[in-house]
């Protein structure tokens, strides 16, 4: 009984182990598309990136939050302005999103946040790779 709980435990450390050791490389190649920006933890979320080096394109609901942010990161985050509630505001950000990226097989962009699904933004998914 103890040994099989033993190898349970060392599997447990073994796995915890391996997931801990995978990273992803070259991260300035990245992007990253994060919605909610202003504050909480879309603002949290894209200040830690951009630390860690990732090419952040932040939507924020206000400008006054846009420019906290910016005033905060570094100039590998670009922030835009995005109410989610409005149509004219997700086809603006889905064509500035689409200006700051290139399209490629490989497009190293990824999309964040609790929102992006209601963006509607099919223009862009031949460039998503999950």
């Amino acid at each position: 009984m103890w040994l099989y709980l033993a190898a349970l435990v060392g599997l447990y450390y073994l796995l915890r182990w391996y997931r801990e050791r995978q990273v992803v490389s070259d991260l300035r190649d990245k992007y990253v598309f994060i919605t909610g920006c202003d504050s909480g933890f879309g603002n949290l979320l894209a200040r830690q990136l951009d630390l860690r080096g990732l090419r952040v394109l932040a939507a924020c609901l206000t400008e006054k939050g846009a420019e906290q942010l910016r005033d905060q990161t570094s100039d590998r985050l670009e922030t835009v302005i995005l109410d989610v509630t409005k149509t004219e505001s997700i086809s603006a950000a889905t064509e500035w999103v689409k200006e700051h990226l290139i399209c490629t097989p490989f497009c190293p962009f990824h999309l964040l946040g609790d929102t992006f699904a209601v963006m509607g933004l099919t223009a862009l998914t031949a460039c998503v790779r999950f």
